[in-house]
């Protein structure tokens, strides 16, 4: 095969990885805020099955989940998934929503009780406090982490093949198996260039949050 016909089958294989991406941070983003607050409700029994749950997920490998979304329901529901992608989707979604959530849980709790009070003194309602005076200063706070775990996200994106999405990394594999090294590490320019351009905004978003400074 030709320069071209291996970039293009690298760049077809780069964009699974995109679409992983992508459908993990639209769902693991929200899934995570919710989480968050059920790792922090009053009500004992929701808080320590979801803070069990949480432990699971952080505690073993994301390998293993990936196995355990694609293979246990037809191992014991005789339903097995029909869509790779939508198993990798899945386990990757709760993975990073797992974490995502820690994070939130972390940057909400950081922020002084008094200014809680300060809003219920002003007449503020307990939505109305965390809207406007909490929830920016959160995300300024949980910036840099959360940036940390999206960046991991893209190179996490490589485990798919191990239930053979075709990603990049499998894409490169069989070029390996013909004898073609070049291609492994020309994987590693595509992700470079995707965490260049992903920790140049990241660095922007926090000078942009620099006026809530402590």
């Amino acid at each position: 095969m030709s320069f071209n016909q291996i970039t293009a089958a690298l760049f077809e294989g780069f964009f699974q990885n995109c679409e992983l991406f992508a459908l993990t941070l639209l769902f693991a983003i929200p899934l995570g805020l919710i989480v968050a607050f059920g790792s922090m409700t009053k009500i004992k029994p929701i808080k320590y099955i979801v803070r069990a749950i949480v432990w699971i997920i952080r505690g073993t490998p994301l390998m293993l989940q990936l196995f355990v979304v694609f293979y246990v329901p037809g191992l014991l529901f005789d339903k097995p998934m029909k869509s790779r992608m939508l198993a990798a989707v899945i386990a990757f979604v709760i993975n990073y929503a797992c974490y995502f959530s820690e994070i939130y849980r972390g940057g909400i709790e950081s922020i002084p009780k008094g200014q809680y009070e300060a809003g219920h003194v002003l007449g503020m309602n307990r939505k109305q406090i965390f809207f406007k005076v909490i929830l920016l200063q959160v995300v300024k706070r949980i910036v840099p982490p959360m940036s940390n775990e999206i960046i991991t996200l893209v190179k996490d994106t490589s485990l798919a093949r191990i239930i053979a999405v075709a990603e990049i990394l499998m894409a490169a594999e069989r070029f390996a198996g013909r004898g073609l090294i070049w291609p492994l590490f020309y994987t590693g320019i595509y992700f470079l260039i995707f965490n260049g351009v992903l920790t140049v905004l990241f660095g922007r978003v926090e000078k942009k949050l620099d006026y809530f400074r402590s």
